[in-house]
């Protein structure tokens, strides 16, 4: 059974929200610096946020 878990890389400012730990085998850009991460089905298993601390001051 996966897992859904937060990780927040600080020293390059990432925000990754896992939902499955699959393999990534392909990536959509949702809009700036926001990526959701798909697996060899099209199944999304994570979103990644790009300088998260912009989004939030």
């Amino acid at each position: 059974m996966n897992k859904t878990s937060i990780r927040y890389i600080e020293k390059e400012d990432i925000l990754h929200l896992v939902i499955s730990e699959e393999p990534e085998a392909n990536s959509i850009e949702l809009g700036p610096n926001i990526t959701a991460e798909l697996n060899d089905k099209g199944e999304q298993i994570g979103v990644e946020i790009l300088n998260t601390t912009s989004f939030f001051t």
